[in-house]
């Protein structure tokens, strides 16, 4: 009976091994197909064909997106050129008479008023219309005294009416020419005060005071002590400029040039100030293109108020040649340069699926890029990740 019993258990053992050899190959079956049903249920993170790319949270939660926006833009010219004074404010101040410099106490840089004192002459024209003015004083109180006189006696019956006349018209000519003496000192610049002055203590002052015909800042002089100066002879003893405008000069290209007109407004920024924005407007446009270089003046008067700009500064201006323009707008990290030279962006719903969309740009400003065609306003675009994204996509399609 024990011998019955084990030659049954031997016997049944080659069942049992292939019974628990079927059913360990039917579970790894199973399990092989249970895998590949949800491999081919799972939404793919990248899918070529249809152009997208699927985050996951940790990768989503690092996505910045913003939406499309509209915004104006600017046609904008920019172009390079120097600071230079306002030529139209800038003066040479000659004396209007011949002299010898007595005085300069003035250098350049110094800041002056309309009227104040450049600089004096011993001029030896004023010393003749002096000279000539204490002589005309002289003969018209003398012919005021005789007047008086020949008046008294004709009332008394010594004198006759005749003479009477003739120390009448004595005295009105003496009188005409003492005015006319007063009116050539009074060319000079003298006062009244200064001119009665002048008879009442019978002593001439040669000395011309040149005044400054401008307010503005000295900045050339050629005047010296002694030096003998001419009217209109350069150099100009002084020369001075209001420096409250400038000058911004440049030559801007050929193609350019039916962009400008007088009148538009000028940015303009120099090395020296580089946060700081000048502003002017266009006054003179060239009227020749230059043959050589191809390139048109264009001239532009720029306020400066604190008379930071100097002259020979170099500058370079921005100018606004159109009104500006409403477009769909995004920030410029939203924007990817794909290897084939096509601009992207990523498109976004729910902030984990990202659609590759082809778009055409514009102009840039102020940290945001014009959408000319591609996108609208308001749908979401990867602000932050954009390049993440096309790296992601790029490698899926390349592997």
């Amino acid at each position: 009976m024990s011998f019955r019993m084990k030659f049954v258990g031997f016997a049944a053992m080659p069942v049992l091994a292939a019974l628990l050899a079927g059913a360990w190959l039917t579970t790894r079956a199973d399990g092989v197909v249970s895998a590949k049903a949800v491999q081919e249920t799972a939404p793919q993170d990248v899918n070529v064909e249809q152009q997208y790319v699927a985050l996951n949270d940790k990768q989503a939660a690092s996505m910045k997106v913003m939406a499309a926006e509209q915004r104006s833009f600017r046609t904008l010219k920019n172009a390079v050129g120097s600071i230079d004074f306002n030529q139209n404010m800038l003066v040479q101040a000659f004396t209007s008479n011949p002299g010898r410099i007595v005085d300069t106490p003035l250098n350049v840089g110094d800041e002056v008023a309309k009227g104040d004192r450049l600089f004096t002459i011993d001029s030896p024209d004023l010393l003749q219309a002096e000279s000539s003015l204490l002589a005309s004083a002289g003969v018209l109180e003398l012919q005021t005294r005789t007047l008086a006189r020949v008046r008294q006696l004709l009332k008394t019956g010594g004198g006759a009416q005749k003479d009477v006349d003739q120390a009448t018209s004595d005295q009105q000519t003496a009188e005409g020419n003492y005015k006319a003496g007063r009116d050539a000192v009074r060319i000079f610049g003298k006062t009244d005060a200064e001119i009665d002055r002048i008879v009442a203590d019978r002593k001439v002052d040669s000395i011309l005071v040149v005044p400054s015909p401008i307010s503005g800042r000295i900045i050339a002089r050629n005047a010296a002590p002694g030096l003998f100066v001419q009217p209109g002879n350069a150099p100009a003893p002084y020369s001075l400029a209001d420096i409250s405008t400038m000058w911004m000069v440049a030559n801007v290209i050929e193609t350019d040039a039916p962009s400008y007109r007088i009148g538009q407004p000028v940015e303009v920024r120099v090395p020296a100030y580089p946060n700081e924005v000048f502003r002017g407007r266009v006054t003179t446009l060239g009227l020749n293109i230059d043959p050589n270089s191809h390139r048109q003046l264009v001239r532009s008067v720029i306020d400066d108020p604190q008379h930071k700009l100097r002259a020979g500064m170099l500058a370079s201006f921005t100018i606004e040649t159109e009104p500006p323009k409403l477009s769909v707008s995004v920030p410029l990290d939203a924007i990817v340069r794909e290897g084939d030279g096509t601009m992207t962006v990523w498109v976004t719903t729910d902030g984990r699926k990202f659609d590759r969309r082809s778009v055409t740009i514009g102009m840039e400003q102020d940290g945001w890029r014009q959408i000319l065609s591609g996108l609208t306003a308001g749908e979401k675009v990867a602000s932050t990740g954009a390049i993440f994204l096309s790296n992601k996509f790029a490698n899926a399609a390349t592997g």
